[in-house]
């Protein structure tokens, strides 16, 4: 089960892709200029922007606890949430981008341009920070519930201001809700030899990747906090196996392939965990008997890597429920059909516009709560905090395509 997802192109398109450079070549141009002529663009997969701007979509409700909502969301459904489907996506998304820079002889200009987008992703976290902070204390400035500056890490600054603004600016001290681009961040500065190593030796990456999760899930392997104990919510070393395989996904897309071939049995498998996942959560009797026998499990010594639904380091229920998601929904033709339709359209634009789409639902979704700090709790302000976010992020990101359309012509 480890060993999951996604299929990009057809491999019938994937065997007609000739690039301009071969034709070129075949019209008796050097192979000097052949090279220089650019290749044409692989047709992109509207799976990939669908699912990552449903993703984006679900973080921002699941961001905004308390409406009815959120129990509309992924993770009411399965052990595992949108953050998984997230990162492995981004994974596959970085092979996509950088993974024929990283396969040229000099790999700088692909190693720089990968830095590059971490270095992105680190600015792109201090700005939200600095955002979240202060909705945080305008709302307890205007006389609003005092909730948002009590919990979720914003109370630490009450506790120790010089600590946590030693620890913000090294991510060692990350505010709830806010720690996903951290983890991203330093995914992304491993990112060039992990694609290097997928390439060279994929299954011998995998196996690595493996081990590293086990390692960290069963010895509580974790980067440190500061100046609070403990370890980063999202622990990368542990969520480095998702975006592994991503990478893999991405790898294999590139070359008109699946990473992991469609199997009847495994489409068997990967349905069957996703019942069982729903029926534990839905079915209070069988849920009573399953959380009976992990706990007998945890009294005979099991690690909690296997027994928890435990979200920093990436345990085994989530874990196999995500992949199983993803490998079944990479096997339905009529996903790829509905993916492909014009009705799915705002969830695409959504997802090619990921990271500032992210940014912004982050800084809507305190303001939503601050929204609901500072008015009378209703059915009403709900709708209006959730629907009407989602539709400005959509637009924010139609607004995003204009510009580069409008740039381009």
């Amino acid at each position: 089960m480890i060993l999951v997802l996604l299929k990009g192109s057809n491999s019938r398109v994937a065997d007609m892709t000739v690039t301009s450079a071969a034709v070129a070549r075949a019209a008796g141009i050097s192979d000097d200029a052949a090279k220089a002529v650019p290749k044409a663009k692989r047709p992109r997969d509207r799976r990939i922007d669908v699912f990552r701007g449903l993703a984006l979509a679900m973080i921002f409700i699941n961001h905004v606890p308390g409406t009815i909502f959120e129990h509309l969301t992924s993770r009411n459904f399965g052990f595992s949430d949108a953050a998984e489907g997230f990162v492995y996506i981004s994974g596959t998304s970085a092979a996509l981008a950088y993974g024929e820079l990283m396969g040229q002889s000099r790999k700088w200009p692909g190693i720089s341009k990968i830095w590059s987008r971490a270095w992105t992703l680190y600015l792109v976290h201090m700005m939200i920070t600095a955002w979240v902070i202060g909705i945080a204390a305008a709302t307890l400035r205007l006389g609003g519930d005092p909730s948002l500056f009590t919990k979720d890490n914003v109370q630490v600054i009450f506790e120790d201001m010089a600590g946590v603004l030693t620890g913000i600016p090294l991510m060692t001290h990350q505010i709830g809700y806010v720690n996903i681009l951290p983890m991203y961040a330093v995914l992304l500065l491993a990112c060039p030899w992990l694609i290097l190593a997928a390439r060279l030796a994929p299954r011998l990456t995998v196996a690595a990747s493996v081990a590293l999760w086990l390692l960290a899930g069963i010895n509580g392997l974790n980067l440190p906090n500061f100046p609070t104990n403990g370890g980063w919510f999202l622990n990368p070393i542990s969520w480095q196996l998702l975006f592994v395989l991503g990478l893999l996904t991405g790898l294999a897309i590139r070359k008109g392939e699946r990473f992991v071939p469609k199997n009847i049995w495994l489409v068997v498998l990967s349905s069957g965990l996703l019942v069982l996942s729903l029926v534990w959560l839905k079915w209070p009797a069988f849920a009573a008997v399953a959380n009976a026998t992990m706990g007998k499990a945890a009294a005979a010594g099991a690690p909690s890597l296997i027994r928890d639904f435990d979200k920093t380091f990436l345990s085994v229920p989530r874990l196999f429920h995500a992949l199983a998601l993803i490998y079944l929904l990479s096997t339905l033709g009529w996903v790829r059909d509905l993916c492909a339709s014009r009705w799915c359209e705002p969830l695409a634009i959504m997802g090619r516009n990921a990271l500032p789409v992210f940014a912004l639902g982050t800084i809507l979704s305190f303001a939503a709560r601050s929204a609901k700090a500072l008015g009378e709790a209703s059915l009403y302000l709900d709708s209006l905090v959730i629907a009407g976010g989602v539709v400005f992020l959509w637009a924010f990101a139609k607004t995003l395509e204009y510009g580069r359309a409008a740039a381009k012509a």
